[in-house]
Order: structure tokens, then C-alpha cells, then sequence
């Protein structure tokens, strides 16, 4: 008969205590570090918003907001007719407004999960329990029917604000594809309009070509005369008829960029290619727009790319600390109701009834980084936003201030090729009177004629040049884009 110590017993159990003392604490220890590894310590934004007043916007806003409908200023139903066309059938502005609507169900998924959820559950499985397995008889061997009828529900409490953090991210994104949509309406609104002005200008080209095509052929015949008489050479003939064909091949120059301007407005206009064969439009239909002299101030919230750049940096605001809360722990309500019961027929009958409901708590203790690599990406994230803004808002103000200068400087240039043309002009008619008296060369008006047709052509490149950088101005100070600029946080 085996008989027990009783010191040694208490020794045994003093040293079972010793033993699991130390295993809790060491434990805990471990725990604790594991805990240390994974947090967001040292993790944080670098860049800074830049300030607009540092970049040249003025402390005041100077001349009126460009009009939404800027290009009915124009006065011509065809260019309104092109536009509308572009707006309601572009593809890119489909595709733009496809991206609005994706952003927006994105919302409705995030702000979906900061809500209570409920789903439903009915199983049914008919199963041969293994004969020479864990269960006994009678279930050993036998075929069973299983059945499940019960309802789930959820809800992640969000106390560290992980949900409303992806919310606002959602959110910010959302609010940067409407702006995107809004950006390409203005952009696709200003090609119209330029492509427009560009398609006068060729028209007007040409019909200074034309004119100078006809000049041409009148001196042609005022040399033929003079040979007749006498009075100049087959060299002067030869020089009169070479004229003319070079005039003609500038012509058909021109044409070609005239059917290429009105391809190119078909295509903007979603129109068959011969849909504006006819069209040519003229550079005295289009209005002048007010010129201001500094950058305004409110340029910033007129610039639809701008205001979705911030709204990026909102989206990328919300990443960060979503990810930053995703170190916290994360709790979840959880319970269910419904049946469960061995055979379909008892699925309903008394006693078949389960529920239950409780709390589920996860707290990230160890990762290999996961989380903090994450968050720095984030975080990178952030900083790109930022800087991305910071370079937008910089080139948006040297934008309007070039096209600003440009407009100024061209109309200086407008100025004096005036009063060019007008020596010009009177110039060429004092060397034909001059041939016409037996004065002069043909060389002498070959040469005038030359510097007539120079001055003629870049008063038309001059004015279409203005209208252009008009329309430049119009892209640079928004294209009629009101929405309000919010501030990234």
C-alpha cells in the first residue's frame, strides 16, 4: 500500500504555483512587448499646404467670375450647337460621370459598414456518419438529416473611428470625381471653342490668299500689256505667271488645315466627319472677354482641378487614419436567433430554439509590420496629395498670369501691326503706280506685294492668336466652375 508524503505533497504544490507564476508573467511580458511592436509611433505627415498669398494670388478678386455658358458670349448659334453637341454625347465626359457614380456607391459601401448588419441563414445537408469514428451507436453508421433556419446580426461598435475615418475617405474621393467631371467639361468646352476660332482663322486665311490670288492675276494682266507694248520682257511675263501658282498652292494648304479643323470639330462634337464641311465661321462673331489685372483671389475656387486636389487630400486624410485606428482594438457586437435540430422534421418543434449574442474583441499584437508599413504608405500617400495640390495651385497662377501677359502683350503687337499694314499697303499701291507709269521694276512690286500679303496674314494669326489666349484665360480662371474650395485637413 502506497502511502503519501505530506511535505512533499505541499512541496510539489508550492512549486506547481512557482511554476505558474512565472509561465503568467512571463506571459504577460511577452504580451506586453508584442503589444510595443505593433503602434503607429513616429509615423506622421511631412508636407505642408502651400500659402497662396506666397505664389502671387492677390488679396482681392479683380474682374466678374467667368460665366458658366462663357462661349454663348460668342454670338454664334453654330459654336452653341458644337458645344452642346460635345457636352451631352463625349465619351470622356461619360466616362468621367461613370467614375462619379462609382465613387458614390463606394460611399454607400463605407458608410454601410458603420451601421448595425443583419443577414440571414438557412442550411440544410443530409450526411452517413462514419461507423468507426467518435460517435456510438445509434448515430455511428447512420444517415442523418441536419437542418439550420437563424438570423445574424453585427455591428462593429467603431469606438477608435476606423469606419468614419474610410467614410470620409469615400467620401473626399467622391467629392474629387465630381470635380474631375467638372474639369473635363470646361476642358472639353475651351478645345471646341479654340478648335472654332483656329477654323476662322484658316477661313479668313484663305480669303486673304483668295484676294491676293486675284491681285496677282491683275498685275499678270497689266504685264502681259505692257509686253504687248513694248515695254517689258518675256522675264517680267515669266515672273507674273510663277506668281500665281505658288498663291494657289498656299491655298490648298490652307484647305487641307481647314478639313482638318473641321474633322477635328466633328470628332469634339461626337458628328459625322462631313457634318460641318460647310462651316466657316468668322473671327469678327467673337466678343472680347474683361481682361483683369491681377490674379484674383478666389482663383483657387474656381479651378475645378484644384478643388480636386484638395478633395484628394481629404480622401488620403482618411486613409491615414483609418489606418492609424486599425492599431486599436477593434469591437464587435455579434447574436443570433433561429432553429437548429438533427432531422427536418423537428426543425420547428420546441426545444429546436438557439440564440446567443456577446462581444468580440481583437487587439493587433504582433504583425511582422503589416500595420505600420501600411500606414506609412498612407501616409505617403498623404504627402503626395499634398504636394501634388501644392504644384497644381503654382502652375494654375503662372496659368493665368501668362495667358494674362500674353493677352496684353498681343494686343501691343495688334497695335503696331496695324500701322505696319497701313505703310504697307499704302506702299504696294505707290509701286504698282510706279509699274503701271514705267517707273519701276516688277521686282519693286513683287517685293511690296510680298510684304502686303505678309501683313495681311499676321493681322488674321494676330487676332486669332488673342482670341485663343482668350480662351486660354477663360480654361485658367476656371470655365465657369463655382463650387466651393474646402479645406484639406
Amino acid at each position: 500500500m502506497n502511502r503519501c508524503n505530506p511535505g512533499r505533497r505541499v512541496r510539489a504544490e508550492d512549486a506547481a504555483r512557482t511554476i505558474t507564476t512565472i509561465v503568467i508573467a512571463l506571459t504577460a511580458t511577452i504580451v506586453m512587448a508584442l503589444a510595443g511592436c505593433a503602434n503607429p509611433a513616429g509615423i506622421v505627415s511631412t508636407s505642408t499646404l502651400i500659402e497662396p498669398a506666397n505664389v502671387g494670388v492677390a488679396a482681392a478678386a479683380a474682374g466678374s467670375p467667368v460665366a458658366a455658358d462663357w462661349w454663348q458670349s460668342f454670338g454664334d448659334p453654330a459654336l452653341n450647337e458644337l458645344v452642346a453637341r460635345a457636352v451631352a454625347g463625349s465619351p470622356n465626359l461619360r466616362a468621367a460621370q461613370a467614375r462619379v457614380v462609382r465613387a458614390g456607391a463606394n460611399v454607400g459601401v463605407a458608410r454601410a459598414a458603420d451601421g448595425p448588419q443583419l443577414t440571414g441563414e438557412a442550411d440544410a445537408s443530409r450526411q452517413r456518419i462514419t461507423a468507426t469514428g467518435i460517435y456510438p451507436p445509434p448515430l455511428a453508421g447512420a444517415m442523418i438529416n441536419q437542418g439550420t433556419l437563424q438570423l445574424n446580426g453585427s455591428w462593429d461598435l467603431d469606438l477608435f473611428g476606423r469606419n468614419r475615418a474610410a467614410l470620409d475617405a469615400a467620401i473626399g474621393s467622391q467629392r474629387a470625381a465630381e470635380a474631375d467631371a467638372a474639369a473635363a467639361r470646361v476642358l472639353l468646352a475651351v478645345n471646341v471653342a479654340r478648335n472654332y476660332v483656329q477654323l476662322a482663322r484658316l477661313v479668313e486665311q484663305r480669303e486673304v490668299l483668295q484676294r491676293t490670288l486675284a491681285q496677282r492675276d491683275q498685275v499678270l494682266g497689266l504685264i502681259r500689256e505692257r509686253v504687248t507694248a513694248g515695254l517689258d520682257t518675256t522675264q517680267e511675263l515669266r515672273q507674273g505667271e510663277g506668281a500665281l501658282p505658288e498663291a494657289r498652292a498656299q491655298i490648298e494648304s490652307v484647305d487641307e488645315q481647314i478639313m482638318l479643323a473641321r474633322h477635328t470639330l466633328a470628332a469634339l462634337a461626337v458628328s459625322p466627319l462631313d457634318a460641318y464641311d460647310s462651316l466657316a465661321p468668322r473671327l469678327s462673331t467673337v466678343r472680347a472677354v474683361a481682361i483683369p489685372g491681377v490674379v484674383p483671389a478666389d482663383l483657387l475656387g474656381r479651378r475645378a482641378d484644384i478643388v480636386a486636389s484638395r478633395w484628394r487630400i481629404e480622401a488620403a486624410s482618411g486613409d491615414v487614419a483609418s489606418a492609424r485606428a486599425q492599431f486599436y482594438p477593434n469591437i464587435n457586437l455579434t447574436a443570433f436567433v433561429g432553429f437548429s435540430s438533427v432531422g427536418f422534421d423537428r426543425l420547428l418543434r420546441s426545444g429546436s430554439e438557439q440564440f446567443g449574442a456577446g462581444p468580440a474583441i481583437r487587439l493587433p499584437i504582433f504583425d511582422a509590420g503589416r500595420l505600420r508599413a501600411n500606414l506609412r504608405g498612407r501616409t505617403a500617400d498623404l504627402d503626395t496629395a499634398i504636394e501634388t495640390y501644392n504644384g497644381n495651385v503654382i502652375d494654375a497662377i503662372h496659368d493665368v498670369a501668362d495667358q494674362i501677359g500674353s493677352a496684353r502683350s498681343i494686343e501691343r503687337q495688334q497695335r503696331q501691326q496695324a500701322d505696319a499694314q497701313v505703310s504697307a499697303e499704302a506702299a504696294f499701291d505707290i509701286a504698282t503706280q510706279r509699274y503701271r507709269a514705267g517707273l519701276a521694276t516688277y521686282l519693286t512690286v513683287l517685293t511690296a506685294e510680298t510684304n502686303v500679303l505678309a501683313q495681311r496674314r499676321l493681322s488674321v494669326d494676330l487676332y486669332a492668336r488673342a482670341l485663343d489666349v482668350q480662351m486660354q484665360l477663360v480654361r485658367a480662371l476656371g470655365g465657369g466652375y463655382t463650387a466651393e474650395t474646402v479645406a484639406a485637413s
